[in-house]
């Protein structure tokens, strides 16, 4: 019987490996966006299972803050959910083409105001008992485990507190021949 690793040899940095000619094939962080894609996909399932047709679970918050606060220019709304202008306007115009928001005219014609829909109205009490569900499932989860994933994000932030993920990004860069 030979010893073979559960996991094969990587070099420690991609570019390492003279072989090495794609750098993607190698990421860190790929299964945490892979995890979160599988639950976003069983939340979808959950809408779809409640007859909830063609909502996006990424697109929720958004409705649940323009149920909550109202209509909202799409600079409030972003600024609300922690996302760029340029993010929430393409966001606003799929849920519009989805048929979840309208815009209306703003306090004077120069603006817009982000609304829900007729349809978003109708299910926004549904989409918040899922949110409370997902919350309350996320800390079941969190408490099967030995390090929960939001102590993580906290320790993270605080590490990068004391030293930028740029700084830690151009250290690494500065030892790469092929970033001369």
């Amino acid at each position: 019987m030979t010893d073979t690793p559960a996991h094969p040899a990587t070099p420690e940095r991609p570019g390492d490996d003279p072989g090495d000619s794609d750098p993607t094939e190698q990421s860190l962080w790929r299964p945490l966006r892979l995890l979160q894609a599988a639950m976003d996909a069983d939340i979808g399932q959950v809408y779809a299972e409640r007859r909830i047709e063609g909502l996006k679970p990424s697109w929720v918050m958004e409705l649940l803050r323009l149920h909550a606060r109202g209509p909202m220019t799409i600079a409030e709304l972003a600024e609300s959910v922690q996302r760029t202008h340029s993010a929430l306007s393409q966001k606003v115009a799929a849920m519009r083409k989805a048929g979840w928001v309208r815009t209306v005219v703003g306090d004077d014609a120069r603006t817009r105001k982000v609304t829900l829909t007729d349809r978003a109205e109708e299910v926004a009490g549904r989409l918040a008992a899922e949110w409370a569900a997902t919350e309350a499932a996320l800390a079941a989860l969190e408490a099967e485990l030995p390090y929960p994933l939001s102590r993580v994000v906290t320790d993270i932030e605080e590490a990068l507190a004391r030293r930028s993920f740029h700084d830690r990004i151009t250290e690494q860069l500065a030892k790469s021949p092929a970033w001369d």
